[in-house]
């Protein structure tokens, strides 16, 4: 699933070439109903956590939710023919955009919008985070840190490879609970960081002199010690953590692993 990082790439890349131009909105596929959008001016794009949010003048705003297998495709031609499967279709005489297999493709209510946002933590990469209520909603999960950061109502936009990484960067073991307001506030400040740095290169950046490398997700050895990565489920997804770098305050992991 395309993590934060990646949507407010395409929120950038999708404002700068749509805001103050009138679109022409399509959906090749048939699934979507286009007509309220096209024609009509767009005034923003926006991402939130793993959500895109379009303002087109006159039309309720659009919600766009890529899930596991959606994308966009980008043509500088917008005489290209779209593909069969294309969900919807966003172009100018400049450019179009192609959503292919998106999780949720429709028109919100502001009662709809509203009630989306209220069930999103704060996203690291929004202006208007609050970091003091993003350490509060870390602070007080019960779960362990590991499964609190995927829990969107906690953070918004950060995914499996971004979780491996941070913990990295921060020390923190996945499985660890009650990690407190200054450790939050580590990693919180980590997410601010680091995702910037994604959003900027598209894709995951968790080292900055080697930015297509990383140190412990989806590896065999941790690139710092060389330790054996544990690799384990957590949170309905493999969790990847060092257990040289990564050791668990006040506690203890015994031959297998597990901690105590």
């Amino acid at each position: 699933m395309p993590e934060g990082h990646l949507l407010h790439r395409y929120a950038g890349q999708q404002r700068e070439a749509l805001a103050g131009r009138v679109v022409r909105a399509s959906s090749p596929q048939g699934r979507f109903d286009a007509r309220p959008y096209d024609g009509r001016l767009v005034t923003g794009v926006e991402a939130v956590g793993k959500h895109l949010i379009y303002r087109i003048e006159g039309a309720p705003a659009l919600h766009v939710h890529l899930g596991m297998r959606g994308v966009f495709l980008t043509y500088d031609d917008p005489a290209v023919e779209p593909r069969a499967g294309t969900r919807l279709r966003l172009a100018t005489d400049e450019v179009a955009f192609d959503l292919i297999a998106p999780a949720r493709c429709e028109a919100l209510s502001p009662a709809g919008e509203a009630e989306l946002r209220d069930r999103l933590g704060p996203d690291p990469l929004r202006a208007d985070a609050d970091r003091e209520e993003a350490v509060r909603r870390l602070a007080s999960a019960r779960a362990p840190v590991g499964a609190a950061v995927l829990d969107q109502a906690v953070w918004a936009g950060i995914g499996n490879a971004w979780r491996a990484e941070l913990l990295f960067l921060t020390g923190l073991d996945p499985d660890e609970r009650g990690v407190g307001a200054e450790r939050a506030g580590l990693l919180w400040d980590a997410a601010v960081r680091f995702l910037a740095l994604g959003r900027d290169a598209g894709q995951v950046v968790s080292d900055p002199e080697a930015p297509d490398e990383r140190w412990v997700y989806k590896r065999e050895r941790c690139r710092r010690c060389g330790a054996k990565v544990r690799a384990w489920p957590l949170a309905s997804r493999t969790a990847y953590a060092c257990p040289v770098e990564q050791r668990p305050a006040g506690g203890s992991r015994d031959r297998r692993g597990a901690f105590h």
